[in-house]
């Protein structure tokens, strides 16, 4: 009888279908951008990297164009367009930890296992991380790059030089500041996603475009001659510049594309260890 009875009450139950583990690319970028934008030290270190590349751009534009050996002569020759957007070369750093913390910090907290549990299929889970990644630094850097240049190119007009979006290859270099510093992030990202380490990623991440660079400055010249230019900076360099650097021969997008190569390296191995590697 208590057989029948339990039959009965279970019979008037739903049974509920299996999980089918599939959350889908979009709840995967959906909770992405939760997730970006509600840890605190990820809006800190973007704010950081607005704040600091500005002001450095400004700062340095601004006591430039003020010294007493400025004259328009002497400033003809140079870049002033890459000059107003001075401040990247440590707002890339910043762009680093912002793209190394975007996926190592979840390792730190093991959140990652969290993630994978609601969408055990990898793939779309890293391919989120990587668009949201991107985009925010795009549109961070971008609105970085063109803040600088405004602000520091009226520096410049004041002191009867004329510089604007309009000047010669002016609009390519500031749209180029900004790819630059997300291209950073994106380096930054890969290099998380391989070593699953805050400081390991970060620290490599600042190897490969600054140290690297200062290294190469110690080999014999011939070998420079042929090295410098394909490096992360130096290639880099060339979309956020209006002018070519001596030795340098790559064109802008070229540059902005052999920049691009290490980053894909870096993203396309943190890739495979986020799908093959245990979290």
């Amino acid at each position: 009888m208590t057989t029948a009875t339990t039959s009965s009450a279970l019979g008037g139950l739903t049974a509920l279908p299996p999980a089918s583990g599939r959350a889908g690319f979009g709840g995967a970028l959906r909770s992405e951008w939760t997730k970006i934008r509600s840890v605190r030290s990820t809006m800190w270190t973007l704010g950081s990297a607005v704040v600091v590349t500005i002001g450095i751009s400004v700062l340095g534009n601004w006591g430039r164009a003020n010294h007493s050996g400025a004259n328009a002569a002497r400033l003809a020759q140079e870049d002033l367009t890459q000059r107003t957007l001075f401040g990247i070369i440590l707002g890339q750093l910043i762009m680093v930890v912002f793209g190394a913390m975007a996926i190592t910090s979840e390792y730190s907290t093991g959140m990652v296992r969290t993630s994978l549990t609601a969408q055990p299929r990898r793939a779309p889970v890293f391919a989120a991380k990587l668009l949201v990644v991107s985009f925010v630094a795009f549109v961070i850097g971008e609105v970085i790059s063109f803040v600088s240049f405004l602000i520091s190119s009226s520096f410049w007009r004041s002191k009867g030089i004329s510089l604007s979006l309009s000047s010669p290859h002016a609009m390519q270099a500031v749209i180029g500041g900004g790819l630059y510093l997300a291209g950073s992030a994106i380096l930054a990202f890969g290099l998380g996603a391989i070593l699953r380490h805050t400081a390991g990623a970060i620290t490599s991440g600042v190897g490969l475009l600054f140290v690297v660079t200062i290294l190469a400055n110690f080999l014999p010249d011939n070998w420079q001659q042929h090295l410098d230019k394909w490096l992360p900076f130096n290639s880099g360099g060339q979309v956020w510049a209006t002018q070519h650097v001596p030795g340098n021969d790559l064109s802008a997008w070229t540059g902005f594309g052999v920049f691009m190569i290490y980053g894909a390296v870096a993203v396309l191995l943190g890739a495979y260890v986020f799908r093959n590697r245990d979290a």
